[in-house]
């Protein structure tokens, strides 16, 4: 039986005005969907291992994050109104062509959690599409954004993205080359009892991370009064499409080894778009201190510490005491 499919160019037809960000949106698709190529054929082409250079966070780059930031920008470029670019893999912001105001600024991390593909595990891109002031600052507020969203490389290629209104996810149909709806409303549950975090960082958490995690696994007969499962996938977009699927909270909280950095994860092309998508999911995204999507953009590559998921376990963790 063949059932009614909602393509998504049909949605975004019906969902954006503007042809610019259609066709942007089309096209960082469609950039997803060779990057999907490229993972599955990661070992076969030689793709795998370690490159001989370091992207602005000093992180070795293997061979697949280059070629997917190539693929990634080569696609940006095409849309006539994008004009700046913020990677993960460039030290620079990289400028298209000369700007004009509502031109498009796209941060992205073209292949998120890439370490995980030597031992096949899921991986992702992530991005946030927002557009140029008036002063054409191209560093973008996170209430600014207009458009987030991220792939993740699994079992199946899903590309989950929001426009500001509801979080939708499409699943790409390998046969048709077309990403169908499959999602059509993705929240979060305000409760959860399933956390995710890097437990190797716990000589290093402050205070506050220590005993949020402790008050965690105490279960029943603990403070917390319920029994919680960990995760950790070593991939950001793995981690927190578990949550937009079936619940949970993911921290990365600042602690003494990256606290002069400013955190771990970064803020413009992976906390930001994700912090969208996570309050728009109904869930949170806070620094421990202050929602993520508040956090003013200084430089292109600037660290923050993120909880985001469940509303009352990231209001749990800021009730805690230093």
């Amino acid at each position: 039986m063949t059932m009614n499919r909602t393509t998504l160019n049909a949605y975004l037809e019906q969902e954006v005005s503007d042809p610019d960000l259609v066709d942007l949106i089309d096209r960082i698709a469609s950039a997803c969907w060779k990057i999907s190529q490229v993972v599955r054929d990661a070992a076969l082409n030689g793709h795998q291992g370690q490159a001989q250079s370091i992207n602005p966070q000093g992180e070795v780059q293997k061979p697949i994050d280059l070629l997917a930031d190539d693929i990634f920008r080569h696609s940006c470029k095409q849309n006539d109104r994008t004009s700046v670019l913020i990677s993960e893999e460039v030290e620079e912001i990289t400028q298209l062509r000369p700007s004009q105001q509502g031109d498009f600024v796209v941060a992205y991390d073209p292949l998120d959690g890439s370490s995980n593909l030597d031992v096949d595990l899921s991986v992702g891109s992530v991005f946030g599409v927002s557009r140029l002031a008036k002063d054409l600052k191209p560093l973008p507020a996170g209430r600014a954004l207009i458009c987030s969203g991220y792939a993740i490389y699994g079992p199946s290629t899903m590309l989950v993205l929001t426009l500001g209104t509801r979080v939708v996810g499409f699943t790409l149909d390998m046969g048709s080359e077309d990403y169908v709806l499959t999602h059509p409303d993705m929240r979060i549950p305000a409760d959860t009892a399933e956390f995710a975090i890097n437990m190797s960082c716990a000589p290093h958490w402050d205070a506050r991370a220590a005993r949020y995690v402790e008050q965690c696994v105490a279960g029943p007969d603990g403070a917390r009064g319920k029994a919680f499962n960990m995760r950790w996938t070593a991939s950001m977009v793995a981690d927190i499409h578990r949550i937009l699927i079936r619940g949970g909270v993911f921290l990365y909280p600042m602690d003494a080894e990256n606290a002069g950095l400013g955190g771990k994860l970064r803020l413009l092309y992976e906390a930001f778009p994700m912090a969208m998508i996570a309050e728009v999911a109904g869930g949170s995204a806070s620094n421990g201190k202050a929602d993520i999507l508040d956090v003013s953009a200084e430089t292109p590559h600037q660290r923050t510490s993120v909880i985001l998921g469940a509303q009352n376990e990231v209001q749990h963790f800021q009730s805690l005491t230093l």
